[in-house]
């Protein structure tokens, strides 16, 4: 408990200097206020900005807070169902690929050549795809973000194997380990760690290309209202989009996080914190 009230005291410290250097920069006057508006006047229009996060969200009878409320969370519903839909497919998918390209020799010859002819390509440059693939709603959005992933979690699956030490896989076999049972109590426990640790990192990029994608190919999402924002020459609107995204990729973060220390059970503490 101390130690998460020392981590929850740096953040505040954190983000409170971050907000007062913007806030004192704005008042000297070195910017114009109204195209970066600082905290203290987008903030209170919150209520009434919120509204144009889902048209669709006010529900009779309610106060103007409260409709603002349901649009926020209906919006981010929306965008964090997509960015866990294509994180999770590109992962379990990537990793299976991975074992599979190094467990079946020709599977491995046939498929890598392709997939490290792909995985340079920019998810954006997939976004004419998905559209033309999928039209507009969720599935061009899910699509982007599990190109986003696949690539390189395959490709780091690979490595990780590869990494993974000969004394181990050789002890199993003496002690007549077959190769799933090899695969299932050695492999994925040495590679785990390190996937995790690049899912953490392209959480952040998945999050980016999902707010991309909604803004060309879905009318709902997060990044539909920062494109909505841009077009209406909205600043104030535009802050509490980026506020809000910021906050969600933090929670998802530290989701993230919690969720790797409980899958790596066998690490030991230490290395697992450092780890997270």
């Amino acid at each position: 408990m101390t130690s998460f009230l020392k981590q929850a005291s740096w953040w505040v410290l954190s983000i409170g200097l971050f907000i007062g250097l913007w806030e004192v920069t704005s008042g000297l006057g070195l910017y114009n206020a109204k195209i970066l508006p600082p905290p203290h006047v987008f903030l209170p229009s919150f209520p009434e900005q919120a509204m144009h996060f889902d048209s669709g969200a006010k529900i009779a009878g309610q106060d103007q807070a409260s409709s603002a409320l349901v649009a926020v969370l209906s919006t981010c519903w929306k965008t964090i169902t997509r960015v866990v839909l294509g994180l999770a497919s590109g992962f379990v998918l990537g990793v299976l690929v991975g074992v599979l390209i190094r467990y079946y020799v020709y599977f491995g010859k046939l498929a890598l050549p392709t997939l490290t002819l792909l995985a340079p390509i920019s998810p954006f440059a997939w976004l004419p795809v998905a559209v033309y693939l999928f039209g507009v709603g969720d599935a061009p959005a899910i699509f982007l973000v599990f190109i986003a992933v696949f690539f390189i979690i395959t490709l780091a699956t690979i490595a990780e194997i590869d990494r993974v030490k000969l004394a181990y896989i050789n002890v199993a076999r003496i002690m007549g380990a077959s190769r799933l049972q090899l695969l299932r109590h050695v492999i994925v426990p040495a590679i785990l760690p390190g996937l995790f640790m690049i899912l953490r990192l392209n959480l952040f990029a998945a999050w980016m290309v999902v707010l991309i994608a909604e803004s060309a190919g879905a009318d709902s999402g997060l990044g539909a209202v920062v494109m909505l924002a841009r077009n209406t020459a909205n600043n104030e609107l535009v802050f509490l989009g980026m506020i809000v995204i910021g906050a969600i990729g933090f929670v998802f973060d530290f989701t993230l996080r919690q969720v790797q220390r409980r899958m790596l059970y066998w690490l030991p503490r230490e290395q697992a914190a450092l780890r997270a």
